[in-house]
């Protein structure tokens, strides 16, 4: 039983294996890298007494795979380095060397003299394989899982009916009004999504804010313009604009012409957006999403018509211009908060909660962080090293 019991244990340990090694008969070890996909052996030896002469060559490192007869050279280190790592790689003649994950290879190390044959340093063999866990970012899996945690929670806690506090961001508050106003002057309202496609996370967030937009003119019967210039974006918005009338229950109302392709040309764009200001005089102008060079020229022209004028992006060089130019202006999240703050979706309300939550847990490890490295290097080192995978995951 006692025999069964271990190799239950080995079997069990097997998953989560980083290598098949074998150490040679002086030390040398050749073992699987952990925590990869495989096709990576890490061989080690000891240092040879001839190491300390000055003429002293390094090592050589062969290997034999199977079916083959010979140990081939593979590679060969410096003097006082007793490592070396066997992984695929390609030669400047085109020549490829190989290495197999479930293939098992076998080593020799030998040292070089200055005079003299190679000493042999030993043997042994290893098999490379891929592991399905990776050890090293289980600190990863852990934010994971408390992040989404506390999502959840809070779109349950949205759902059950309780208040979530979202505080008031000022541009948001003035939709109503603006096409309140619009509506009033009988005038359009004009909506730009932004210069970049809709793979964007800032488009995505402009269609999102776009389909609200489009359900409060639809209420109200208020002209929309949405000229586009991504045709991606454009056939993605005609959808959503067609829907929010259908969801305001007025279908008939939605005009197939009001939200159209313009051109990919930036400034060629700009030109063409600014004509219509001119020639529409829009009491509403909407800049939401992506923006570059022609954020200024926009939104200078839109203040020179009188129109009210509501900004939001991402990018920060774009914003002064806005904030200069335009009444309201959304800057960075407040863009992606906007869904939530204007539909009070409990599935957008409880994920704006839950991801302000997560982020004040980060803020709280910062400050743990930066004490720990005030009272102690080790202690802030040692804090710092706990969330290294997961920083370079990110980057």
């Amino acid at each position: 039983m006692k025999k069964i019991g271990v190799l239950l244990a080995v079997l069990a340990l097997g998953g989560f294996a980083f290598a098949e090694a074998a150490p040679g008969p002086a030390g040398v070890t050749a073992i699987d890298l952990p925590n990869d996909a495989g096709k990576t052996i890490v061989l080690s030896w000891p240092a040879s007494p001839l190491d300390k002469e000055k003429t002293f060559q390094g090592y050589e490192i062969q290997r034999r795979a199977p079916g083959e007869t010979a140990f081939a050279p593979i590679g060969q280190t410096a003097p006082g380095e007793f490592g070396f790592t066997d992984q695929p790689s390609e030669a400047e003649d085109g020549t490829k060397h190989l290495v197999e994950n479930g293939v098992k290879y076998e080593y020799r190390v030998f040292a070089l003299p200055g005079k003299g044959e190679p000493v042999a340093m030993g043997e042994a063999a290893a098999v490379a394989k891929g592991q399905w866990y990776n050890t090293d970012r289980t600190n990863v899996l852990l934010g994971i899982a408390f992040v989404t945690s506390v999502i959840v929670f809070f779109i349950f806690r949205a759902k059950s009916g309780a208040k979530l506090f979202v505080r008031k961001i000022a541009g948001l508050e003035a939709v109503d009004e603006a096409i309140g106003r619009a509506t009033e002057m009988g005038k359009p309202i004009l909506y730009v999504s932004g210069l970049s496609d809709a793979s964007d996370i800032s488009t995505i967030a402009a269609m999102t804010i776009l389909a609200k937009v489009a359900k409060k003119t639809a209420e109200y019967e208020t002209p929309l313009i949405v000229p586009c210039f991504d045709p991606i974006v454009m056939m993605v918005e005609k959808e959503m604009v067609k829907e929010a009338y259908m969801e305001a229950g007025k279908p008939d109302a939605f005009d197939e012409d009001s939200v159209f392709f313009v051109t990919q040309s930036q400034f060629g764009y700009v030109a063409a957006v600014d004509g219509i200001m001119v020639r529409e005089k829009p009491a509403t102008n909407f800049y939401m999403g992506a923006f570059f060079a022609e954020s200024l020229i926009l939104a200078e022209t839109g203040a020179a018509t009188g129109a009210i004028q509501i900004a939001g992006t991402d990018r920060v060089t774009q914003l002064p211009f806005f904030i200069t130019a335009c009444d309201y202006t959304l800057m960075g999240e407040e863009l992606y908060a906007a869904t939530a703050y204007l539909s009070r979706d409990p599935l957008f309300l409880g994920s704006l909660k839950g991801q302000d939550w997560s982020k004040g847990a980060i803020m709280i490890l910062l400050i743990l962080g930066t004490i720990l490295l005030l009272i102690s290097t080790d202690a802030g080192l040692y804090f710092a090293n706990l969330f290294k995978t997961a920083a370079e995951s990110a980057g």
